[in-house]
């Protein structure tokens, strides 16, 4: 087993580690019940953006210390370190660029070259939802719960939820927790498929979803790569745009030596050895 950690002073908000291809990066600001202040998102878009360059991890898991998965928003950020101006048609204009570059990091999560699984223990609240509903799965304690706070402090969810919960829910249920702010209990979630299973305790739930990660990790990286590609692309296309997707998907990342390894690694009941996915480079950091 290799595991890697990062050093305590490289991150504030989280804490990332890898093992045997599994990353895990943990929120640790319990005694702020996690909530998502500047640092929380400059830290996060620098960990998911390593990640997705890197390509030695084959699945994320997100979890959580403390009472609540995460609060949201730290609110004293806004009129502190970052003003919301409405008093001039140029004040509001930065606000629609602001949340732009805020919706980018949480899409991140979607577009991460691996599976994102979020463990998800108490409260789920506010910049919560729309964090956890960029994740392909989710897992939850018992005691878990998700609440659209925004409606509550007089806004409108703005960084994701109501766009990527009504590909994941009713949506009826959707306008009753949007309009309301009430609070979604884990086995309605459960009920709805907002989660796809509800543990008795954080340690249940964690083993669940570092185990689901380590069975992703287990497959050729590639084609979980090209699995999601579909999965999200099939989402949001007709079944006819979506099936042409997928042949060209498919054509473009077939490899007979991962359908032969694989087939033989579960003959021979072992792990199966694959090809990382390669190391992203970018223009602007190449040195000539």
């Amino acid at each position: 087993m290799h595991t890697t950690t990062t050093t305590p002073s490289s991150l504030s908000c989280f804490s990332l580690t890898t093992t045997d291809h599994v990353a895990h990066l943990v929120l640790n600001r319990p005694e702020a019940l996690n909530t998502m202040n500047p640092a929380f998102w400059r830290e996060l878009d620098q960990v998911l953006t390593t990640l997705h360059k890197d390509g030695t991890a084959r699945a994320l898991v997100i979890s959580s210390t403390g009472k609540h998965f995460s609060a949201g928003m730290a609110l004293d950020t806004f009129g502190g370190a970052i003003a919301m101006d409405d008093q001039s048609a140029e004040g509001r204009a930065a606000i629609f660029d602001l949340l732009t570059d805020m919706q980018a990091t949480f899409t991140q999560l979607e577009t991460l070259r691996i599976p994102v699984i979020a463990a998800i223990q108490g409260g789920c609240i506010g910049g919560a939802v729309d964090m956890v509903t960029a994740c392909c799965i989710r897992y939850a304690t018992k005691d878990a719960f998700f609440c659209i706070q925004e409606i509550n402090i007089g806004m409108v969810a703005d960084v994701g939820t109501l766009q990527r919960l009504p590909k994941l829910i009713p949506l009826g249920v959707v306008k009753e927790l949007a309009y309301t702010g009430r609070r979604l209990s884990a086995q309605k979630a459960l009920g709805y498929g907002l989660v796809n299973e509800v543990f008795d305790t954080p340690e249940a739930l964690l083993a669940a979803a570092l185990q689901c990660a380590r069975e992703i990790a287990s497959k050729p990286p590639v084609a979980i790569w090209g699995t999601k590609q579909v999965i999200h692309y099939a989402r949001d296309h007709t079944v006819d745009d979506a099936l042409k997707q997928m042949g060209w998907i498919q054509g473009a990342i077939w490899s007979n030596a991962h359908v032969r390894e694989a087939v033989t690694a579960m003959k021979e009941k072992r792990v199966g050895n694959f090809t990382a996915l390669s190391e992203l480079q970018s223009f602007r950091e190449i040195d000539l």
